[in-house]
Order: C-alpha cells, then sequence, then structure tokens
C-alpha cells in the first residue's frame, strides 16, 4: 500500500530544495514529515567542515514547534570515526552506548523516550559533512525509517549540490564580466606605466586584497605596481614589492611556472606576508570568519606571445570560500600579459618610429646673425607610421639660403624612404649651388627612374640679401602649399607658387617667383597638415591661419613654429596627418634698429 502522507511530504521536499538558497531552509521541511513516522520521538541534524568542526546542531521533539538550534565552531577530533566518505553510511545504536566526544546529539537523544538511535552521515562536499539523527521507539518500522530517512538525505544532497553549482554559475558570471571589464581597462591605455597600474588596481578589491606586479629582467624581478585596499597596507606592500629578499627569491623561482601557486601558512614563514599573530589567534574564531583569517598568497606568471614578462601576486585576507581558482587567475594573468606586452610593443615602436624620424629631420638648424630660423615637427598618426614630411635649411655658397619643406605622400616604410631620398637630393643640390628649379627637375627624374609609386610635393625658398638691406626672396614649388610672408607691419600675405608633382610625369621644369622681404618680415613654411585640421563643424584651420600668423607678429621663429603648431593640434577634432613647420625671420638690421616687442594681447585675441 502506498504511504500516502510521506509520498505528498516528499514531493513538497523536493519542490523546497529546488527553490532553497540555503540547504537550512529544508529544515521544516525534513524535520516536521520524519517526526510523523510512527515510533520517531526527536530528530537532531549536524552539520560539520573537514576538521571535524561541529558547526551547526538542530534538535526537534515530537509534539513540539520550537527545535533547538546551537551555532558552535566546536572541535570534536572524535568525531573523524564518523566522517563518511562518498556515499551515506546508515547506522543503528544504542542512546546509552554514544560517545559524548564523538556523538553531540547525544544529550538530546538519551532525553528521547524508546530504544534505539537510526543515524544517517552523507557528504555534503569536499570541506564538509552532515548528519540526520533519529531517536525511535521499539514500535518503529526500522526498515521504513531508514528508508525515510535516505530518501530525505538524498534530497537534501541535491539540493546542496544544487545550490552550489548555481553559486559556481554565478561567480563564473561575474567572473566573466569581471575579466572582461579587466580586458577593456587594461586595453584602453597604451602607456606602460598606466596599463601596469590598471593591471594592478583592476584586481583589487574584486579579486583580492592586495595586489603586486613584476616585471621580468635580467637582473632580476623589477617591482612596478601595488594597491591595496588598506593604506597602510599598500604602503607595506610597495615596500615589500621593492626590497624584500624573500619575495624576490620567490618572484625569481616562480617567474617559469605554467600556471599560478598558492602558499600559506607555513609556506609564508620569513616572508613580509607572515602573520605574527597566527599562532596565538583564536582557531575557531579564524576558522568562523570573525574578524581574522589567515593570509594567502598567490603568484601566476605575466606569459604572453611565447615569453614571460613578470609575475602578478595576489595577497588575501578573506575566507577560503572566497578566493579565487587556478583558471580564473591564469585568464586573469594572460589578459594582463598581453595588454602589457602591446603596451611595451608599443613603446619600442613609439621610439623606434621617433629615432627615425629624427634621422630624417636635420639634427639642427644653421646658425648665422642674420637669420633666426626654426622648425617644429608635430606626429600626428596615432598608429606611429613614419611620416612623409620633411623639412631643411641650406646655406649656399653665394651667401643665400634655401629653406625647402615637402610631403611624401602617404606613411609608413616606404614614404620614409622616399622622404630620406628627397631631402638629401635636395640638400646635395642646393649646398653645391644648383637653382631651385632645376633641383626639383632632378628630383623628379630621379623618383621616375626609381619607378616611386607615391608622389610628393615641396617647395624651396631662396633667401638672397641685397645690398639695400631687403632680401630677395625666390619661391619655387612642386604643388605644395604656398608659403605665408608675416611683414613687419602685422600683415599677411600669401607667396604666389604652383608648379606640378613630383613623382607623376617625365621631364617637369619648375618656375621661381621672387618677391622683396623687407626687416622684421617672417616667411612661414608648412605642410598640409596644418591646414587641413579641422574642427567639429568643418571649419579648416587654413581659414584661420593668416589672422592666427598676424596674431603673432614681433614673436621670434622658435615662437611662431611651435605657436601654430599647438593651436592647430588643439584646432582639429579631426585628421592625423604630421604637421612641419619652417620658419625664417629676417634679423639683418641695422646695429641701432630693434626688433618689434611681441604683443602678446593680438596672440590671445586671435584664439577667441
Amino acid at each position: 500500500m502506498v504511504d500516502d502522507p510521506w509520498s505528498s511530504a516528499l514531493h513538497r521536499l523536493w519542490q523546497a530544495a529546488s527553490r532553497a538558497e540555503e540547504v537550512a531552509e529544508l529544515a521544516d521541511d525534513v524535520y516536521a514529515p520524519l517526526l510523523a513516522t510512527p515510533g520517531v520521538h526527536r530528530v537532531v541534524g549536524t552539520r560539520w567542515d573537514g576538521r571535524q568542526v561541529l558547526r551547526y546542531m538542530r534538535a526537534l521533539s515530537a509534539g513540539s514547534d520550537t527545535p533547538v538550534i546551537v551555532a558552535t565552531t566546536r572541535s570534536m577530533p572524535g568525531a573523524a570515526v564518523r566522517e563518511p566518505g562518498g556515499e551515506p553510511v546508515v547506522d543503528r545504536l544504542e542512546p546509552a552506548g554514544l560517545d559524548d566526544a564523538v556523538w553531540p546529539e547525544a544529550e538530546f537523544l538519551r532525553e528521547a523516550p524508546g530504544g534505539s538511535v537510526v543515524s544517517c552521515t552523507f557528504r555534503l562536499d569536499q570541506r564538509g559533512w552532515a548528519a540526520l539523527t533519529l531517536a525511535v521507539d521499539a514500535s518503529a518500522d526500522l526498515a521504513a525509517v531508514e528508508s525515510r530517512l535516505t530518501q530525505a538525505v538524498d534530497v537534501i544532497v541535491a539540493c546542496h549540490t544544487g545550490i552550489l553549482q548555481r553559486g559556481r554559475e554565478a561567480r563564473r558570471g561575474a567572473d566573466d564580466a569581471l575579466l572582461a571589464e579587466a580586458s577593456l581597462q587594461m586595453d584602453s591605455s597604451l602607456d606602460v606605466e598606466d596599463t601596469l597600474r590598471r593591471v594592478a588596481r583592476i584586481a583589487v578589491p574584486a579579486v583580492a586584497d592586495g595586489a603586486l606586479v613584476h616585471l621580468a629582467r635580467g637582473e632580476g624581478p623589477e617591482f612596478v605596481a601595488a594597491t591595496h585596499v588598506a593604506v597602510q597596507q599598500q604602503r607595506a606592500l610597495e615596500a615589500a614589492g621593492r626590497d624584500d629578499p624573500w619575495l624576490a627569491a620567490l618572484l625569481a623561482r616562480r617567474g617559469e611556472d605554467e600556471d599560478t601557486v598558492f602558499l600559506s601558512g607555513a609556506a609564508l614563514d620569513g616572508s613580509p606576508f607572515a602573520d605574527p599573530t597566527a599562532a596565538t589567534a583564536d582557531a575557531d574564531a579564524a576558522d568562523a570568519g570573525e574578524g581574522h583569517h589567515p593570509t594567502v598568497v598567490s603568484v601566476s606568471p605575466l606569459r604572453a606571445r611565447g615569453r614571460v614578462l613578470g609575475t602578478i601576486t595576489f595577497v588575501y585576507q578573506r575566507p577560503e570560500a572566497r578566493l579565487p581558482d587556478s583558471a580564473f587567475l591564469r585568464s586573469l594573468a594572460t589578459r594582463a600579459a598581453l595588454a602589457i606586452d602591446n603596451a611595451l610593443l608599443y613603446e619600442l615602436r613609439r621610439t623606434a618610429v621617433l629615432s627615425l624620424q629624427e634621422h630624417l629631420l636635420p639634427s639642427q638648424l644653421p646658425v648665422t646673425d642674420r637669420w633666426d630660423l626654426s622648425a617644429s615637427y608635430a606626429v600626428g598618426d596615432p598608429m606611429l607610421d613614419v611620416g612623409g614630411d620633411f623639412y631643411d635649411a641650406v646655406l649656399r655658397p653665394d651667401g643665400s639660403i634655401a629653406l625647402l619643406i615637402g610631403d611624401v605622400c602617404g606613411r609608413g616604410a616606404e614614404a620614409a624612404a622616399l622622404t630620406g631620398l628627397a631631402r638629401h637630393t635636395l640638400r646635395t643640390l642646393l649646398e653645391e649651388g644648383t637653382d631651385a628649379g632645376t633641383a626639383l627637375s632632378r628630383l623628379n627624374r630621379a623618383l621616375r627612374q626609381e619607378r616611386a609609386s607615391r608622389f610628393l610635393t615641396a617647395v624651396v625658398a631662396t633667401l638672397a640679401p641685397q645690398a639695400d638691406g631687403t632680401v630677395l626672396l625666390s619661391t619655387c614649388s612642386a604643388g605644395h602649399p604656398p608659403p605665408l610672408v608675416l611683414r613687419g607691419d602685422g600683415t599677411v600675405s600669401e607667396v604666389l607658387s604652383g608648379g606640378l608633382l613630383l613623382g607623376v610625369l617625365d621631364d617637369v621644369s619648375y618656375e621661381s617667383h621672387q618677391e622683396r622681404l623687407t626687416p622684421n618680415d617672417t616667411l612661414v613654411l608648412f605642410t598640409d597638415g596644418l591646414t587641413e585640421s579641422r574642427e567639429a563643424g568643418g571649419t579648416f584651420f587654413e581659414s584661420v591661419l593668416p589672422a592666427r600668423l598676424a596674431a603673432l607678429r614681433g614673436s621670434d621663429a622658435a615662437h611662431i613654429a611651435e605657436s601654430l603648431a599647438r593651436q592647430a593640434r588643439a584646432f582639429r577634432d579631426s585628421g592625423q596627418d604630421d604637421i612641419a613647420l619652417l620658419v625664417a625671420r629676417w634679423t639683418g638690421l641695422p646695429p641701432d634698429s630693434g626688433l618689434l616687442p611681441p604683443d602678446h594681447r593680438l596672440e590671445q585675441a586671435a584664439l577667441r
């Protein structure tokens, strides 16, 4: 005959188990049906951790609605004989024979009327186990009692397993979200120092209470960043990261490890993480999570693209259940290592590009007592490919000075090669006294012979002092933006120029345009990165350039070059071209002549 009351109770128990967030929530649905079993007078449940520490005890008697609940951290080594293995274990015992050092339930079981005890011990997980014990009298059907007891235990174990699984899934989702956020945060910077600081900060306090980052160097690990949830401990952590020999030796050994290692207890003896109070701290309070937690340290290698860049060390002062697993730390370390490696590679590339760019430009401009010369070069490409802008100034045999500026189409290695060819070809020809038009024609012929796939623009301005104190300006252009002249009275004019691009057609000739410069006049040559800087509304810097230049009246060449480049960078919302400027101010004045004082109010007004 089917036991309808028990079947219904068991069905309700399974339903409750599917909704429960804690196993303790099942107590009412477990205890009441078991007490309703004929012959059962008392139910006692206990919860243990893997070190035979009693955590929880609950006792309920038949006819009572009020359970006795004991929350404790009582260490009972004798209970080791009861700890189950893989499968639940059912025992029948006599109350009088229960050992209090093994059975904390004995005080409740002996008080119950009846003659025997039926107990089922079962494992909840790797860290803990539990027992459900019944006091029964002689009228009980022990086989039926054992059946119901094991069925109830099956539900409890399934409930606990489901809670753990849901917890793991929730933690996995949180870990995935943290890893995604960590990647975004670390990848958002290509500055090495900033990336290293982000790596340390991203995991505290979400992953650990403290973090240290070291880079691998030939002479040993190099401390680069540290953070901790507590300011005072952060200072101690930084000091340990820089100077502690124990930590340095550990990181030197662990740098080549394939996976994360965890250290705690005696493994931390002699380290800056050893807890001087651990030997006397109350173990029960520590286990219960009452304030003090043993320190745990993990070390993960930062490995990217087949090489070890360094290590990331996490310091934990939290319950064991809140420690991350090795797979999560390995994934976090891999993402951190890639971000660091990208930043390091970017820095190396940036250094190489800037070094190459410097070699494509003159190391210094000629120094003369009659000319104030200055130049400015601003790299505009965030990817840091070598640009094609170039400039130079050449003293010629006849006492004149030739200024040249040009722009190769595109960026990268091929543009850099043409930049070097163009600048050095023009410089050599102009130094030998070749006129500007012939020099540009010969460069054009060289580009055609080399079958260059890119074209370039250039302008050469020859400045020849005259006996009357003026300067004869001869300008020869090959499709380049026309230079500007800032007159001593503050007016700005455009130098007439024209000519075909270099490297497009064979046998092209170039003509010069001539005009005069007077004392205090300034010639400004530039590439189209200056004029084509564009603000958000679509306006090009070219439209405001004359006014901005006029506002610099009376300034020296260096201030004019740097100010215009700075203003163009601040002006533009789009456009990534390099900006090159070459400025020449005629200073061949009589000894009693003075320069006009610069009026910085004009410059500020032009910026409005």
